[in-house]
């Protein structure tokens, strides 16, 4: 079935980066703005905007269609991240948390894309909104879950990956050998999945750096994959070396892949860390940041041999 809500991704090209700017280059912003200026003057209930249309019509230039590419990627997170969040918090997410996830500029842009999705009536209706503000009220995950474009990555991660063996994959790495979970095998490996920008993320990494600090002598590997390259976000190598040499990071930085995203659900909340025992499998799964003692009580446990 090919995926007939193209028109949705649009939105996304509010995409722009609050932290590490210097990886974006105006011609990508300016292409960003021009876009999103376009999908707010067209949208319309009874006007449900076309990704053909845009690209064969509208936006013709190679940044143009970019941007394009990258906000039809992020679409696919969209419902995902809706219905982990509404499964691990309880409430749904409020608009500044979606644009947070999704480096949006403002809420008001994350309301933006909300409306286009529902203004298109191939889009199952898997929320419901205040009318005055616009903040989702209701989440309906059965719907998320009935859609096959979303339900096994949906059922992945409500029911969780503890138990699980790692998956045999390849992470490229930067600046260092490529990461193979079954080249691990025999250490303890943190996972940290991530993006350059995520205001979560970026209250992460000092945990982990503090986390590996503590505890790599005892045999901990932290892993930190950046999501950016699988996002189509603009910011380059550079700007993850210059923010490693910032916040001396010592721990091998490596690229989120296609395969890797696809073999662990397609990752929906950043951050998400994965604990990965000497054996190759996954003992434990956060989404979300999560702080240092809690980290380290469970790479502790991990660490530690079972008593016979």
């Amino acid at each position: 079935m090919r995926l007939g809500a193209r028109c949705l991704v649009v939105t996304f090209l509010t995409v722009v980066g609050p932290l590490w700017a210097g990886g974006i280059t105006a011609s990508n912003s300016d292409a960003e703005a021009r876009v999103l200026a376009y999908v707010r003057e067209h949208t319309a209930p009874d006007r449900p905007l076309r990704v053909t249309d845009l690209y064969n019509n509208i936006f013709t230039q190679p940044d143009e269609r970019r941007a394009l590419d990258k906000l039809y990627r992020a679409f696919f997170r969209i419902p995902l991240f809706v219905a982990q969040y509404q499964a691990k918090f309880g409430v749904p997410p409020k608009l500044e948390k979606i644009a947070e996830q999704f480096d949006l500029k403002s809420p008001q842009d994350a309301g933006t894309l909300l409306l286009v999705m529902e203004s298109d009536p191939r889009v199952p209706r898997f929320i419901e909104r205040d009318a005055k503000t616009g903040e989702i009220t209701r989440v309906d995950e059965q719907v998320i879950r009935s859609d096959r474009r979303f339900a096994e990555a949906t059922e992945k991660h409500l029911s969780g990956w503890e138990g699980t063996p790692a998956p045999d994959v390849t992470l490229p790495g930067l600046d260092s050998p490529d990461v193979t979970f079954t080249g691990l095998r025999g250490k303890t490996v943190l996972l940290y999945v991530w993006f350059t920008g995520c205001p979560p993320c970026m209250k992460q990494t000092p945990e982990l750096v503090a986390v590996d600090r503590e505890l790599a002598g005892r045999g901990l590997m932290i892993v930190a994959a950046n999501a950016d390259k699988l996002l189509g976000l603009g910011y380059g190598d550079e700007v993850r070396r210059r923010y490693r040499t910032e916040r001396k990071i010592a721990f091998p930085m490596a690229d989120w892949t296609r395969d890797a995203d696809t073999a662990l659900g397609s990752v929906s909340i950043f951050p998400t860390l994965f604990l990965i025992d000497s054996k190759g499998i996954i003992v434990q799964n956060w989404v979300g940041f999560t702080r240092k003692e809690i980290l380290e009580s469970a790479v502790t446990a991990a660490l530690s041999p079972p008593t016979p």
